[in-house]
């Protein structure tokens, strides 16, 4: 079938490719509709690995996905033909020890969409365990499904950080996660969240949110602003988002004695740490890696309206526009939050 295939580092092609297709008796075969350009897509196309993973052969891209059931296994009850779905792309193995703990996303087992060796879902239709596939309300439409994903990662931030109502967070980096981040930390509690940048474009959109103030890092430094917000006593909660080594260094000088400090952006290289400084106000660290057990926490939450991802579309394109779609997200172009890529353009 024809598909995005990421050929090597820095070149793309729309062709066709030999996939697995069978279906067993708990999977459910998907029509793909919309897919979002996930930073790390962009990632492996333009660096060709991230971390241990390195893109060794041709793999398809794409794993923010939502789609309709075509087809469902014979022991598939809770979906049927002509559902609209979203899927977690994440398979772990059941029998595993991470899995028997609740902890599937660490398990070493899973295989990720577009995750080398695992190919991903920039293609006309894909087979998925239905365990992992989830319903969406019809209020919610397939681009708001494919923005689940990334959703995700922001609920399961707010999940580590165990928020008490009333709280006060800091998210440093206003990208598409840190925005993600910042809106799960509203919905599960924080009073307010500062977020910071240097782009003064993203802030501008964050703080079209009630609840979110943008500190704009070329202009503000980032713990006086959070020590005037709070009377100088600092953040209950700070999500680092960035992944870079200045915001790393800076962390517990802006959260409160006592407070969480949640690691979610992934810096490229190994980067210091203060820890005598988090020693001496005894701080609580969290990290995260992708998510686990919030897939349908995260919908329900976006189905309540209580979350409006829709604002965090910058861009569609068509299936046949895939590369023009990752070659403007390689650009990185400061408006851009979430580019999508329709793959069939039936229904909403």
């Amino acid at each position: 079938m024809k598909a995005l295939v990421l050929e090597r580092v820095g070149e793309l092609s729309l062709r066709d490719i030999d996939l697995p297709q069978e279906m067993g008796p708990d999977d459910v075969r998907i029509r793909l509709h919309t897919v979002g350009v996930c930073g790390s897509d962009v990632h492996y196309y333009t660096h060709g690995r991230i971390g241990d993973f390195v893109v060794n052969e041709p793999m398809v891209l794409g794993h923010e996905a939502a789609g309709t059931v075509i087809e469902v296994g014979a022991n598939v009850t809770h979906l049927q033909p002509g559902d609209r779905v979203c899927m977690e792309p994440g398979i772990p193995d059941p029998k595993s020890r991470a899995s028997r703990l609740g902890l599937y996303n660490v398990d070493p087992a899973v295989t990720f969409w577009a995750t080398p060796p695992v190919h991903g879902v920039l293609v006309p239709e894909t087979v998925h365990p239905a365990s992992f596939t989830y319903k969406l309300p019809d209020n919610v439409s397939f681009a708001e499904g494919a923005m689940v994903e990334p959703f995700a990662v922001g609920m399961q931030a707010a999940t580590r950080a165990r928020i008490t109502p009333g709280d006060t967070a800091v998210v440093t980096g206003c990208g598409t996660i840190g925005i993600m981040v910042a809106l799960a930390a509203l919905a599960g509690g924080c009073s307010r969240v500062l977020i910071s940048d240097l782009s003064e474009t993203k802030l501008k959109l964050a703080e079209t949110y009630d609840g979110i103030t943008g500190v704009n890092l070329r202009e503000q430094n980032l713990v006086e602003a959070v020590n005037t917000a709070t009377d100088g006593w600092g953040a209950d909660i700070v999500f680092e988002c960035s992944g870079a080594a200045a915001a790393v260094r800076d962390l517990f000088k802006v959260v409160r004695p006592g407070g969480t400090i949640v690691l979610v952006g992934l810096p490229p290289e190994p980067v210091p740490m203060d820890i005598a400084a988090a020693c001496s106000r005894e701080c609580r660290i969290e990290t995260v890696f992708r998510y686990a057990n919030v897939f349908d926490r995260a919908l329900a939450l976006i189905a309540a309206g209580k979350v409006d991802l829709k604002p965090l579309v910058s861009g569609t394109f068509s299936f046949e526009q895939s590369i023009a779609a990752f070659e403007r997200a390689a650009e990185a172009r400061p408006e851009d939050v979430k580019l999508q890529i329709i793959v069939d353009g039936e229904g909403n």
